[in-house]
């Protein structure tokens, strides 16, 4: 009888019972006999707008059979029944929903479900619908609640009905609302907390959001009633990544799935978007390292769901800031021509709009967002990023972020400027020593001809002297050091002064350090000495903070002379040199030279017969370099060479070929001259311990070193004395003993070789020859 006073009362509001739909655990009986009346719910079958109720809006999503269950998460959201408020926030495709669904399966228990959608901004709609959820889950609201009336408002008493009920719950009841961030503007939100604060133990909500929620999460947070899952709790780990391509039939090595999730950040949309197509291509591993994210689904994903959602203007700004690997708001004000840069990526970030926070004041975008956008650039704004590019790299030198300014004025084709901020910041060494040498060449290498500033020149002498090639080096090198000096004739009879500006001595200093570098390659000591000079009288002309900055800089000129003073024999003047070098200030920017200095020294022990000394210190600083993990390539090769000599010495034959093999496998050599001697000198050395006479002699007289036989170049006492040497061993293992006199002849003190300029070690070993 209740049953149908019930159904009488529903069609006095104008609902019949052909419009009640069958909606989960409290679905309504058909309706029979007056004995078996159907359970009515309390809410409305449309809307306050009019529109029919959709059974679609209070449904979890289907759980996909390539969805990957994740444990990790399924128990924080355990942790949901203790507390109060869980909000599950993250960016789109970060598998909010799935994770939500799957864990509402797994329950036990009825949960209300409700899908927002925009139209729910207005509270009368969204208070509808969510009634309709608790109707749906088996958990209908009594008539003391009722139903809003119209769209634009809700009655406060229905709230606080409703927050009555759900309090007197003798088991709470879970709400999982999905996107409420389309619940826009405070209104709802302000309502909600309402209820949920004074339902109680009754209520547990969960909220899944894209941004975060208009609630005051500070008090829940503080009260410890908050469990909170963000984006970074959402990203796949590898092991889960590797999972999920399980789960497409992709079985992939375990540095594959690193670089998805790497190049993804854990993103769970494009990892399974990603896995899609990777299922269909010849190659799924090398697709998944090499895919374009603009010729992928994610492109479309990420333009529909994260791009275009944005207004006109916000899409132009981030266009712009495409270029940009990372950046501020004060750069992106510059990028953009706007002056809300703050606001705007605060609020993109608040968003989860693929904008990722670094810290402080710097941003950077999702790799494959960054990827989107620079495809949208080329397309909606064809030919502005070049100008981009000039703006930023103008932005960061102002800002002092060298390397950034560099690889930005290379991007836009604006070489001369980019040789220019090299030079003007005192930083042309870094082409020569330091970690990122490598860096800097190869962008560098694509410098166009049409650079034909004296900076340009610098590089490009730089850039060539740097892999020893002299050749090509001089040239650039010459034109520079030319056009600098008629530019400080000019100034000085333009100004009546003889001081230079901080740019121009920087210039000339950078001139002056390749030059001492040259005249190294090509064994010139007295034009070492010279560029060195004129280099030490510049230090004097800049400023103190600067060079303080380049530490650099004196190690390689001294190192550089002190090999140049090596090669010609002036032992003590190339001592002092190196030892400073040795001994000037640590770090990375400074390990090659002072490596290379320490190599130096010790061979100088050797040539002074000191191999176990000479070896300590090769090794010393062998050590002090593996801490800043060089890439071997990269490594002076003289301390090496000094080890191989000492090798020998011991007649340890197999250790000295070893040491040997990775010199010459390095090309390390190439084009210096005390390396090229020392390695023609071992390698020859090595050949006569092992009986091959002649192939020692065709060793030492096929060595590429300049000084040998090169009239320009300045010969090297000891260099041409163990050559001598090394020569008279080979023909007295060949048995022509005569001949071995008449070269040692040349080695001994009443030679051309003296013993102060050869070293005590190979006058030794040439009276021992003698002796035999």
């Amino acid at each position: 009888m209740a049953a149908m006073l019930k159904v009488r009362k529903d069609l006095q509001h104008g609902i019949t019972a052909d419009d009640v739909t069958v909606t989960g655990v409290s679905a309504l009986a058909e309706v029979g006999d007056s004995a078996r009346g159907p359970t009515v719910p309390n809410t409305p079958r449309t809307d306050p707008l009019g529109f029919p109720l959709l059974h679609t809006r209070i449904t979890p999503r289907v759980i996909p059979p390539t969805h990957l269950r994740r444990p990790r998460l399924l128990r924080r959201l355990d942790d949901a029944l203790d507390a109060p408020l869980t909000v599950v926030n993250g960016p789109a495709g970060a598998g909010k929903s799935l994770l939500a669904a799957d864990w509402v399966a797994g329950l036990g228990q009825p949960v209300a479900w409700l899908n927002a959608e925009a139209e729910d901004r207005r509270p009368g709609v969204f208070w509808t619908y969510l009634l309709h959820a608790l109707d749906g889950c088996g958990s209908p609201t009594g008539d003391a609640v009722g139903a809003p009336a119209e769209a634009a408002g809700v009655d406060r008493r229905l709230l606080a009905a409703l927050a009555a009920e759900l309090e007197a719950r003798t088991e709470p009841l879970v709400v999982v609302i999905d996107e409420f961030e389309r619940v826009t503007g405070p209104e709802v939100p302000e309502q909600l907390e309402f209820v949920l604060h004074h339902a109680g133990r009754g209520l547990r909500l969960v909220l899944l959001s894209r941004v975060e929620p208009l609630l005051p999460l500070h008090r829940y947070r503080a009260a410890g009633e908050l469990v909170e899952i963000r984006a970074e709790d959402l990203a796949f780990e590898p092991a889960e990544a590797a999972a999920l391509l399980g789960l497409h039939g992709l079985s992939l090595p375990a540095a594959v799935c690193r670089g998805l999730v790497e190049r993804t950040r854990g993103w769970a949309a494009g990892l399974r978007l990603c896995a899609v197509a990777a299922v269909g291509a010849p190659d799924p591993a090398v697709y998944l390292k090499e895919f374009e994210a603009n010729q992928s689904p994610v492109a479309d994903f990420l333009s529909a769901e994260v791009l275009a959602r944005q207004p006109a203007d916000v899409q132009d700004a981030l266009l712009r800031l495409s270029v940009l690997d990372r950046f501020c708001p004060d750069q992106a004000n510059a990028l953009t021509a706007r002056r809300d840069a703050e606001g705007l990526l605060l609020g993109l970030r608040r968003e989860n709009a693929f904008v990722e926070h670094l810290g402080q004041e710097w941003y950077r975008f999702h790799p494959l967002f960054g990827e989107i956008l620079r495809a949208h650039l080329r397309l909606r704004l064809p030919g502005l990023e070049p100008e981009l590019h000039r703006r930023a790299a103008r932005w960061l030198r102002r800002s002092g972020d060298l390397r950034a300014a560099l690889a930005h004025g290379a991007a836009a084709g604006e070489w001369d400027f980019a040789a220019q901020t090299l030079v003007d910041e005192l930083a042309i060494g870094r082409l020569l020593t330091g970690l990122r040498a490598t860096d800097l060449s190869e962008l560098f290498s694509g410098m166009e001809p049409g650079a034909t500033s004296p900076a340009a020149d610098l590089v490009r002498a730089a850039l060539d002297l740097a892999r020893c090639d002299v050749r090509h080096g001089r040239p650039p090198l010459r034109r520079a050091g030319t056009r600098l000096a008629e530019a400080e004739r000019e100034a000085a009879a333009r100004d009546g002064a003889s001081g230079s500006s901080v740019p121009e001595a920087a210039a000339r200093l950078s001139c002056a350090l390749l030059e001492v570098l040259s005249a190294r390659l090509t064994g010139s000591p007295d034009r070492a000495e010279e560029a060195a000079e004129a280099a030490d009288e510049l230090l004097q002309e800049l400023p103190r903070p600067l060079l303080d900055d380049h530490p650099e800089l004196p190690a390689l000129l001294l190192t550089h002379l002190g090999s140049a003073r090596l090669w010609a024999g002036r032992f003590e003047e190339a001592d002092r040199a190196l030892s400073a070098a040795a001994k000037g200030p640590d770090g990375a920017s400074t390990v090659l030279p002072r490596e290379d200095s320490v190599g130096h020294l010790a061979l100088m022990d050797l040539l002074d017969g000191w191999p176990g000394r000479a070896e300590r210190r090769v090794l010393a600083g062998v050590s002090e370099a593996e801490r800043f993990s060089l890439p071997e390539g990269s490594r002076p090769p003289v301390g090496r060479l000094v080890l191989a000599a000492v090798a020998l010495e011991r007649h340890d034959l197999g250790r000295a070929r070893e040491l040997l093999d990775e010199t010459a496998l390095s090309g390390s050599c190439n084009g210096d001259p005390v390396a090229a001697a020392e390695q023609a000198l071992v390698t020859a050395r090595l050949l006569l311990g092992r009986g091959r006479a002649r192939d020692a002699a065709e060793a030492i007289e096929t060595a590429d070193v300049a000084g040998w036989s090169s009239a320009t170049a300045t010969a090297s006492p000891w260099a041409t004395g163990h050559r001598l040497l090394v020569t008279a061993a080979g023909r007295l293992a060949e048995g022509r003993p005569e001949e071995a006199v008449r070269v040692l002849g040349e080695v001994s003190p009443e030679g051309s070789v003296t013993a102060e300029a050869a070293g005590g070690l190979v006058v030794a070993e040439a009276a021992g020859l003698l002796a035999v």
